[in-house]
């Protein structure tokens, strides 16, 4: 299995995945700030058919210069019309008047927020509800799930993966994170690949499954076991798509 898996690896973690990917946007830029903002709201806004949530993406970025700039000037782009799925216009407006809190008020950054190693996701999740006027808005909620609510939290994980291990897809720029600690996203690609190669026993694709699939990785490779999200969701797209 560990041959397998490490095959599947080479075959998909390749600068090719990047095109069809949500990291293709944080890709687009050069500085930290713009690398991890992009890499955020990508992240959150990860879910759907893949076709139409990069197009929702296109369209927010394609409002400043830079994601740097976006939530520096959020008051003045037009968001008035905007509408992807649960996510309304009042959503993205708080999500980057958090953003913009968090870099220029708070003078502080992503990466920081997300270094506190215990209960990581959740002290995440809880500083933007604590400063959002809107918490209880069906899209903020979406955006911002909780491991205790049954989520498996995919896309922060996802976000994580990004920013923390390095190669030919992710970027590698916070080094505050150790690549052991990072948890697999587990998406139902994931999920169904895992359970067919007896990865994963539990049914629930929930954050209980997603540190038990990643536990049973590490004994493959136990200080880069997320490197397999490439080989396992890679091999579940390619299945669905010639079924």
């Amino acid at each position: 299995m560990k041959t397998k898996l490490n095959e599947l690896v080479k075959k998909y973690e390749t600068k090719d995945f990047i095109k069809n990917d949500p990291i293709q946007f944080p890709h687009k830029y050069k500085t930290k700030e713009d690398i991890e903002i992009s890499g955020f709201i990508s992240s959150l806004f990860a879910f759907g058919k893949r076709e139409q949530f990069i197009k929702k993406l296109e369209t927010i970025f394609s409002l400043a210069n830079s994601p740097y700039e976006l939530i520096s000037d959020y008051k003045k782009f037009n968001l008035d019309n905007f509408l992807y799925r649960f996510i309304k216009s009042p959503d993205l407006t708080e999500l980057l008047k958090i953003l913009n809190k968090l870099y220029t008020r708070d003078k502080s950054s992503l990466e920081e927020l997300f270094l506190n190693k215990k209960n990581r996701l959740n002290r995440v999740t809880e500083y933007f509800y604590k400063n959002s006027n809107c918490p209880d808005s069906t899209g903020f909620c979406f955006m911002f799930a909780k491991p205790e609510k049954h989520s498996a939290m995919k896309r922060l994980n996802m976000f994580l993966r990004w920013m923390v291990r390095d190669g030919e897809v992710d970027f590698g720029i916070w080094k505050g994170i150790d690549k052991s600690e990072l948890i697999i996203p587990l998406d139902t690609h994931v999920a169904r690949i895992s359970r067919k190669f007896n990865l994963l026993k539990r049914k629930q694709n929930d954050y209980i499954s997603a540190y038990e699939l990643t536990q049973k990785l590490k004994e493959y490779d136990e200080f880069d076991p997320v490197k397999y999200d490439f080989a396992l969701f890679g091999l579940g797209v390619n299945e669905k798509a010639n079924n």
